[in-house]
């Protein structure tokens, strides 16, 4: 196959089963909810492309086989990357949430989060668990360098935070959530979250007590699936505070692409690891903890941490 009847496919690829955006102004990030929201600011974005629904363990299995990929929890860390690391902890792992057997202090994630040796996005839940049956959940347990890596073999690329937040809204601007003002309207689950008190009591009201297969809730406006809940998922954009974004802007932002690196970083510090923002919250935030499940909603997530509730969905600009 020639390089341009394979560029001809990735192209063709690129863009099945994706909803082009048209772009517009919109209100990013809210003044109402967690400090890293804030505060409000007028953003535009340009047309783009975006994946109907989040990457696959169905299509993540073929970009391994394609490429013979090693994903981050796979492989041992090195020890110059952790000079006070325990070795033990070294070796293949990831993270993965492991309910307490009742109440604990939400202010301390460790009671809930599990560094397991053997977890990784073929072993979603530990070294016995397996993907059986899960071929159509998203893709969990990828670092930043593995979505990135699948981006480039399919040719896409990861999705700024702005038009991940305005792809995330479906229209519906100044509403609370993508489909409207009400968490269940109606009595109805709109995504996959945690129902009952985290993290010890999980009651699946919205019929999942774990990741859910993509497109088991209602699309928002725009046609896209489960941009809330289910998985957080990666962007493209270093971490820095909206008020750095607002600093010096006096009118709307033109296409933001957030810091040249992770601005919270001191650069004499080798040892502390840069981050990256995720969005959408997943299927363990709740009403008493982690009240994500929003388009402004964002976290800092480390760029080499991979944990059972992580994946990504893909852009392609124009």
């Amino acid at each position: 196959m020639s390089n341009l009847q394979h560029d001809r496919i990735r192209d063709l690829r690129a863009h099945e089963d994706m909803v082009r955006i048209e772009g517009g102004a919109f209100i990013m990030g809210s003044d109402h909810h967690y400090p890293e929201e804030r505060p409000a600011h007028k953003v535009r974005v340009d047309a783009f492309w975006i994946d109907r629904h989040a990457v696959t363990n169905r299509d993540f299995a073929r970009f391994v086989e394609a490429t013979g990929h090693v994903t981050q929890a796979e492989k041992p860390a090195d020890p110059a990357d952790y000079p006070d690391a325990d070795p033990a902890m070294l070796v293949p792992a990831s993270v993965v949430f492991v309910p307490p057997p009742g109440r604990v202090d939400l202010r301390n994630h460790f009671q809930w989060w599990q560094y397991i040796p053997g977890a990784d996005w073929r072993h979603p839940r530990g070294p016995e668990s397996s993907l059986d049956g899960l071929e159509d959940h998203p893709v969990v347990h990828v670092a930043y360098a593995d979505a990135l890596a699948y981006a480039q073999w399919i040719g896409k690329e990861l999705p700024t935070e702005a038009e991940w937040e305005f792809a995330a809204k479906g229209g519906r601007e100044g509403a609370e959530f993508a489909w409207g003002d009400d968490l269940v309207p109606d009595g109805k689950h709109m995504a996959n979250t945690w129902q009952g008190e985290f993290p010890w009591e999980l009651k699946p009201e919205d019929g999942f007590a774990w990741t859910a297969p993509v497109g088991s809730f209602e699309p928002n406006g725009y046609g896209l699936y489960d941009m809330i809940g289910n998985v957080w998922e990666w962007t493209a954009d270093w971490y820095q505070d909206h008020g750095r974004i607002q600093q010096h802007a006096c009118c709307t932002l033109e296409n933001p692409r957030g810091a040249e690196r992770d601005a919270s970083l001191d650069p004499r510090d080798p040892a502390r690891v840069p981050r990256r923002v995720m969005k959408g919250g997943s299927h363990l935030c709740a009403p008493n903890y982690c009240r994500r499940y929003r388009p402004a909603a964002r976290m800092a997530q480390p760029v080499d941490t991979s944990t059972c509730h992580v994946g990504f969905r893909l852009v392609v600009r124009d």
